[in-house]
């Protein structure tokens, strides 16, 4: 699962995942990749590296992204959970912290 979506085969990603597909996506290195399209509910993203990866529209109010970094992507239109703040994915994007949720 991991290797569509490094490749960009996002349709057949969302269709496996919809079939029951397990995936490990933990501390996954998903650098420059483009996850537009993506159905990310109930993915777990803790750890991965999203370095300039193109987020753009993607939906991850029901993913886990604790420690992740987003620098530099591209987020428009992205949706985040609301454990994140506003300043917390700022550091991320703008300086490639960890993204750390409010408890």
């Amino acid at each position: 699962m991991y290797k569509l979506l490094r490749e960009g085969c996002i349709k057949e990603f969302n269709v496996k995942k919809a079939a029951g597909e397990k995936c490990d996506l933990v501390n996954c290195d998903l650098r420059t990749a483009d996850l537009r399209g993506l159905d990310a509910g109930g993915l777990d993203f803790r750890g991965c590296y999203f370095r300039q990866a193109d987020l753009r529209g993607v939906d991850f109010r029901e993913s886990n992204l604790e420690g992740a970094s987003i620098n530099a992507s591209k987020v428009s239109g992205a949706y985040f959970p609301t454990e994140l703040t506003a300043e917390e994915i700022t550091l991320s994007l703008l300086h490639g912290t960890r993204l750390r949720y409010k408890r």
